[in-house]
């Protein structure tokens, strides 16, 4: 295979997955706004990205609630 032709199959299938990429970014757009109505939006795009973090954490977890507690208490929510 040619330089030219493994640029060009490169660039197709880079192409090809942007497509797909547009397409499904449209899809979990969509999915979003049809719970529009249903439950608060905000809260369950921030619900999703702790549920992503606590599985990145693996075992450090329990560390995580404990410092949260001491953070939420003493800083941010206080009135």
């Amino acid at each position: 295979m040619s330089d030219h032709e493994m640029v060009f199959k490169f660039l197709k299938d880079y192409m090809r997955i942007e497509g797909e990429l547009k397409l499904l970014q449209e899809d979990k757009k969509g999915l979003f706004e049809s719970m529009q109505d249903k439950v608060d939006v905000k809260a369950l795009k921030a619900a999703i990205q702790i549920a992503k973090i606590r599985a990145r954490l693996g075992d450090s977890e329990s560390e995580l609630d404990n410092i949260f507690d001491t953070v939420s208490k003493n800083i941010f929510f206080t009135k």
